[in-house]
C-alpha cells in the first residue's frame, strides 16, 4: 500500500442522533459540537446537520448513530452510517 492511499483511508467519524429519516435510503444526522467561546471561555454547543446515506433504512428518528465520510453520493450527502448505537424508545416499541 502507497503513502497516498493510506493517507486517503483515514475517514472522519462523527457521532449524533437521527432528526429525520422520511427520506428513502437518507437520514439526518445532528451532531453536537462542544466548544470554548474564544473571548468568553463560557462552553457552547452548537449543532450541525449532516445527510447520511442508509442502504436498509434501519434507522429510525431518535437513534443515535455513528456516520463515517465518503465520497460525495448526492448534492447534500458526504456521509454513510456506520452504525446505530442505541434505538429510541419510540422505534422499539413500534
Amino acid at each position: 500500500m502507497s503513502e497516498q492511499s493510506a493517507q486517503r483511508g483515514h475517514r472522519k467519524i462523527k457521532a449524533g442522533e437521527v432528526v429525520s429519516s422520511k427520506m428513502d435510503k437518507t437520514i439526518v444526522v445532528r451532531v453536537e459540537r462542544r466548544f470554548a467561546h474564544p473571548r468568553y471561555r463560557k462552553v457552547v454547543k452548537s449543532f450541525k446537520k449532516f445527510y447520511a446515506h442508509d442502504e436498509k433504512s434501519e434507522a429510525k428518528i431518535g437513534d443515535k448513530v455513528r456516520i463515517q465520510e465518503t465520497r460525495p453520493l448526492s448534492k447534500l450527502k458526504r456521509w454513510r452510517l456506520l452504525d446505530i448505537t442505541t434505538h429510541s424508545v419510540d422505534s422499539v416499541q413500534a
